[in-house]
């Protein structure tokens, strides 16, 4: 069994979520909000951020076992394709 290729399919989604999608919400936050609501915002934006990600970490055994694996990383990734849809649409820069 290759477990050398789970860690590098692992480190190989780390850097690609990282330079990806992944910084855009922290990049925009500076931009999007006014400077005397910023601090605010961006700590209710990092609280859904967290949330969101407790909440798919929570959820996913079930999904994995309703929709099995291809399934699941199928609809995972057909949520990044929306999301890269949608930043190459909404945000040129």
């Amino acid at each position: 069994r290759p477990t050398w290729l789970a860690l590098a399919s692992l480190v190989g989604y780390i850097a690609s979520f990282s330079l990806g999608l992944g910084a855009i919400p922290w990049l925009l936050m500076g931009e999007l909000f006014a400077a005397d609501v910023r601090a605010l915002a961006a700590s209710m934006a990092t609280l859904l951020n967290w949330a969101f990600s407790f909440t798919m970490t929570l959820v996913f055994a079930q999904l994995n076992a309703a929709l099995g694996p291809a399934g699941t990383f199928f609809l995972f990734s057909a949520i990044c394709a929306a999301g890269a849809a949608f930043v190459a649409a909404c945000l040129p820069e």
